[in-house]
């Protein structure tokens, strides 16, 4: 374990940023880098419970103490050896993951958990600056073909292991550039794109092939992929957006999807020229941002850096509380008040309770939302939302950009081709051992499988599609779950 006494000397040190002043400046990562020092001190505060709680808590089951006493000791390598033991990319879940980990851990009774993301991440960092990280190329090929749709964590994480069990693998990707949502969805400044790229070209020495640009189902027939190849993976994510359905909603310019506002600064950053006709710009608007989610911080952060007047987020849950009852929660993913770095970086309100009613606008062009307070009353068991009377309010806006999640992956094209059996709510019907859904040789991984979720959650599914499609090739399978 780290030291015996290090939970009692030593207090939890939070990640440091560039001034908020600074860092909406540009679309960097702005997380400032600790030194070893620093890390080995934070490793040494784990107590290596006798139960240890982050294990259950962290959906790849990263065996988090012996990592933590790895740096602690100065023993870099191994500690990134247990790391990848169980995370094929923990620079993703060390930058992206909100750390059910860190709220699981027992030090978290006290508010003062263990910094185990912050750990994770100088890990993987170290291990590619010293060149650790290699490609693990397999002794030996299976001549069986594995075809992987959508190149997200899920996508990548499956390709990954099923190239070292031996396949060929050959991941076909809609966009431009492989990486799915984290290479559109997530914002530069809270993940660079190198991680992706640098774990590509890892890949690909291992033997994974990529086709950007290629979208199956509606430029390659999905029935062409079946008859070419052994197994297919569908990671194709949840991409069904929940809309505005309020009046207005399709009559005025500028309400917009998150994922469309996003998808653009990305390629903005990556050097792409948007058409000025098709741009989405934050840049002089009052913005509003419905949904109060990650994705809803990103827009504020994107917004912010655009060069918004004000940002607003409404959100149609209560306010949590400040703080959780830890009797109560721990060693679960508490409901609490959370204030994300783009939140501090200038929002200027942010309304919970709140139903949008309606939008007005002015020659074709949005200017006011209308809203309505709301509350939430248990009935029966179910909780049931009303309208609070004589509370409607009106706000200027120029940009509204709808951050309320995903329903369920896109049905048309692949999947209606495929004919594959959905379940109730119009995800792909496929179980969490064998990942096989109701066709033949066709498997599930991922948000398209269990519905909008984490990064870590991707990873897994993946890793597991994995092992069950090398089971259904071989018979037998040697990858870990």
């Amino acid at each position: 374990m780290g030291k015996p006494t290090g939970f009692m000397e030593l207090p939890r040190n939070e990640r440091r940023y560039e001034a908020p002043s600074d860092r909406i400046q540009h679309y960097r990562e702005f997380t400032l880098t600790p030194s070893d020092a620093e890390m080995a001190q934070q490793g040494a505060r784990c107590m290596d419970c006798g139960i240890p709680f982050c294990h259950p808590a962290c959906p790849v089951n990263n065996i988090i103490p012996e990592w933590n006493d790895g740096v602690y000791r100065g023993d870099w390598q191994e500690a990134l050896a247990v790391l990848h033991s169980t995370n094929n990319f923990p620079e993703f879940t060390g930058t992206i993951c909100p750390a059910p980990c860190e709220a699981a851990c027992t030090l978290n009774l006290t508010d003062q958990p263990v910094t185990i993301k912050s750990i994770e991440r100088a890990i993987i960092d170290k291990g590619w600056e010293m060149g650790w990280v290699k490609p693990m190329i397999p002794a030996q090929r299976t001549g069986k073909r594995v075809a992987v749709i959508g190149s997200g964590p899920a996508g990548m994480a499956c390709a990954q292991q099923l190239a070292r069990a031996g396949h060929e693998v050959v991941m076909y990707e809609k966009n431009d550039r492989i990486g799915g949502l984290l290479r559109y969805g997530i914002p530069d400044f809270k993940m660079g794109k190198h991680l992706i790229d640098r774990r590509i070209a890892q890949m690909q020495a291992e033997g994974v092939r990529f086709r950007p640009n290629s979208f199956i189902g509606k430029d390659i027939s999905a029935q062409k992929i079946l008859a070419d190849y052994d197994a297919v993976v569908l990671t194709i994510g949840s991409e069904k957006p929940r809309d505005l359905e309020v009046p207005g909603r399709n009559d005025y310019q500028g309400v917009h999807f998150a994922m469309d506002f996003l998808r653009q600064q990305n390629k903005r950053v990556a050097g792409d020229l948007i058409d000025d006709g098709d741009a989405i710009s934050a840049q002089g608007k009052r913005v509003i941002v419905i949904g109060g989610g990650d994705t809803g911080s990103d827009c504020i952060g994107t917004s912010i850096r655009q060069g918004a007047i004000s940002v607003v987020q409404l959100e149609i849950l209560p306010q949590p509380p400040e703080k959780e009852n830890k009797l109560v929660t721990w060693p679960n993913w508490p409901n609490k008040l959370r204030t994300t770095t783009s939140h501090e970086e200038g929002i200027k309100h942010r309304y919970w309770s709140t139903n949008t009613k309606s939008v007005n606008g002015k020659n074709g062009v949005i200017t006011h939302l209308n809203a309505i307070e709301v509350e939430w009353k248990q009935e029966g068991g179910q909780w049931k939302m009303g309208e609070k009377p004589d509370s409607t309010f009106t706000l200027e806006a120029d940009l509204v950009l709808l951050a309320m999640g995903f329903v369920h992956p896109v049905h048309e094209g692949l999947l209606q081709e495929l004919g594959v059996e959905l379940d109730g709510r119009g995800q792909i019907k496929a179980n969490e051992k064998q990942y096989s859904t109701s066709v033949d040789k066709v498997f599930a991984a991922g948000d398209g499988r269990r519905g909008q979720s984490l990064v870590v959650w991707a990873i897994r599914e993946g890793r597991q599609a994995a092992r069950a499609v090398d089971e259904y090739l071989m018979g037998s399978s040697e990858l870990p779950r």
